[in-house]
């Protein structure tokens, strides 16, 4: 017989279980302690029982893990200083989506050179989460591999599933089991239909193929999630940031059951992939808010220890200190300097 399976397969390795690694890195009382407060914390800001406006900020992806220990512990600083005003969590960005090709983050390639060592990339994630926790700050990430988040889900607080992954029933599914809240962004042509069909179908319950702890292939239950929120990000016409494009998201998601609640991206097509431009866009959406524009609950900062980016191939495997390797992020100094205003006019 010729054989006709696994044709295209060059090979099939074993991963670490959820279970294993988690014993191997197991949670810590104060990271515990961190996760269900960050969670309750951003429940209550979507229940509208929290004036406060939840704040995403850190680098597009993580490669470092020292350098994003770096940053977090900043950011633990900033945080704790403008609590009465915002939110904060950290970005901890491991999975990239792709177009076509390209670096798809610490989680596939922790060594950014093809290898996709994916037990040292989860690893390196849950250490990583470990240790901004351990800070006190809570952890947001984009779960793209449905079977991540049984390795890493106790470790995270809040998270995104993005404008190439909303459309997929695959990413509606594992959000109605997840145990945070989770934020929908609008497709990346700009359509909002999509990210509120997936807010409508996370709220649900479903059944679907999985992983238990053990790695073994199962039969998931789920009892669907209702902390759902939409994220708009710009589309291929430009941004959607404005109030005339807030009050057309409120009406939909008004229309369809859902209740009223945006973050901003202040990065991707809202600041037209120019990381100079995010500031802008934080400033329009903190004056909407100061307007009583309520449905606005939170925003993304695309933040670095330095600002722009760098390119990451065969001839440069040396990525320099505190700059991304995917997007265009501001600067340390620059996210200080645009937080602590923003929560001056929020506490105003």
């Amino acid at each position: 017989m010729a054989g006709t399976d696994n044709l295209n397969v060059g090979e099939i390795r074993m991963l670490i279980s959820p279970n294993d690694l988690k014993a191997e890195i197991p949670v810590t009382e104060k990271a515990d302690s961190t996760v269900t407060t960050a969670r309750e914390s951003i429940s209550r800001i979507l229940l509208g029982q929290d004036d406060r406006l939840l704040a995403i900020v850190g680098p597009c992806s993580i490669h470092d893990p020292s350098e994003a220990l770096d940053y977090a512990g900043r950011l633990a600083e900033l945080s704790a200083e403008l609590s009465d005003s915002l939110y904060i969590l950290m970005r901890t960005y491991f999975e990239k989506p792709r177009t076509t090709v390209g670096w798809r983050g610490l989680i596939n390639d922790p060594y950014l050179d093809g290898s996709c060592d994916m037990d040292a990339g989860l690893r390196s994630a849950r250490r990583l989460l470990m240790g901004i926790n351990e800070m006190g700050i809570g952890a947001a990430t984009e779960f793209l591999e449905p079977i991540v988040p049984q390795y890493l889900c106790d470790l995270v607080s809040w998270c995104a599933i993005g404008a190439r992954t909303t459309e997929s029933q695959t990413h509606r599914e594992m959000a109605s089991g997840l145990s945070m809240p989770v934020g929908f962004k609008n497709s990346t042509d700009g359509n909002l239909n999509i990210a509120a069909d997936a807010m409508v179908s996370s709220r649900a319950k479903h059944t679907f193929l999985g992983i238990d702890g053990s790695g073994r292939t199962s039969i998931v239950n789920t009892k669907g999630n209702d902390l759902v929120h939409m994220i708009l990000r710009g589309g291929r016409h430009g941004p959607n940031y404005d109030p005339g494009n807030i009050a057309a998201a409120k009406r939909l998601l008004k229309d369809r059951d859902l209740p009223p609640l945006i973050m901003i991206d202040c990065s991707h097509a809202n600041s037209g992939k120019r990381h100079e431009n995010q500031r802008m866009v934080l400033d329009s959406l903190v004056h909407q808010r100061c307007e009583r524009e309520k449905s606005i609950m939170g925003f993304m900062l695309e933040s670095s220890l330095l600002a722009g980016r760098q390119t990451i191939d065969k001839d440069n495997m040396k990525p320099v200190y505190g700059v991304s390797i995917t997007d265009e992020c501001i600067g340390w100094e620059e996210t200080d300097e645009i937080l602590r205003k923003a929560g001056d006019v929020l506490g105003s």
